[in-house]
């Protein structure tokens, strides 16, 4: 029985690595958003690799240099100086999530919505709130709040430590995406429960981690995500010896507030 399970899983994985465009529908993620926390931030995959899993998505980078932004097949760098770079492919990354974003629904957004209210419009169209979703939200914002955090040294500090020191930026009347996932409730520890949002404006000048906003008009597109490839480091002895065992929901809400 066990020298099964270990074939299937065996395969399917080879199956995976080797037909990324056969990912359709499915969340790939590096690490897990609780080693984060706890301050593992060297990074484990290139950004380059991460692209054969999914043109949209969210993370961070090595030393947890900055916000991830994956939009349209291109990786997004927002520094803790407010502006946005491209990565060079070999860069890597502690943590992140993608998919191959196909929308499966859109709701067309109300004027004068803040963050609750955005995840309250969204949620009323989800029927299913069981599965994952990738977002991508087009439009713009009289009023966007976002966060960047500097390159982190050895001894990592705990995000939460490195969070008190992050650069905020306030943005009025901006044109850009959101881009992110609502993740189930059972994945706490693995992901981050409810939403989780980026944004980039559309001259790729500005963004970051979304701590706040209000709508003016937009169109959030829905990719319902039935799979979830988790992707764990190998390498090193940082993720074994990482207690991960803690209950870190509370952390992870301020960090994520």
């Amino acid at each position: 029985m066990k020298k099964y399970a270990v074939s299937i899983v065996l395969c399917f994985s080879l199956f995976f690595l080797s037909s990324p465009a056969s990912a359709q529908d499915t969340v790939m993620q590096v690490s897990t958003i609780d080693a984060l926390v706890a301050g593992l931030y060297d990074g484990t995959m290139s950004c380059g690799r991460l692209l054969q899993y999914g043109n949209v998505g969210i993370g961070t980078f090595d030393r947890l240099e900055g916000e991830m932004i994956v939009l349209d097949g291109t990786v997004y760098q927002v520094k803790a100086d407010g502006r946005v770079y491209t990565p060079d492919p070999d860069v890597k990354t502690p943590f992140a999530a993608v998919c191959r974003f196909g929308a499966d629904d859109t709701i067309d957004l109300k004027e004068g919505l803040n963050f609750k209210e955005l995840e309250e419009a969204i949620d009323a169209s989800i029927s299913n709130k069981n599965l994952f979703y990738a977002i991508k939200i087009t439009g713009t914002f009289s009023y966007m709040k976002t966060r960047s955090v500097p390159a982190q040294g050895k001894p990592y500090p705990p995000l939460a430590e490195v969070t008190k020191n992050q650069s905020v930026f306030e943005m009025q009347n901006i044109s850009g995406t959101i881009v992110g996932f609502r993740c189930p409730p059972y994945v706490q520890g693995i992901n981050v429960p409810g939403y989780h949002l980026h944004f980039i404006s559309d001259d790729r000048a500005r963004g970051g981690h979304i701590l706040g906003l209000e709508t003016d008009t937009g169109i959030c597109a829905l990719d319902r995500c039935n799979q979830f490839f988790l992707v764990l480091p190998t390498e090193g002895e940082a993720f074994q010896k990482v207690d991960l065992s803690k209950d870190r929901s509370k952390e992870l809400y301020k960090i994520e507030k």
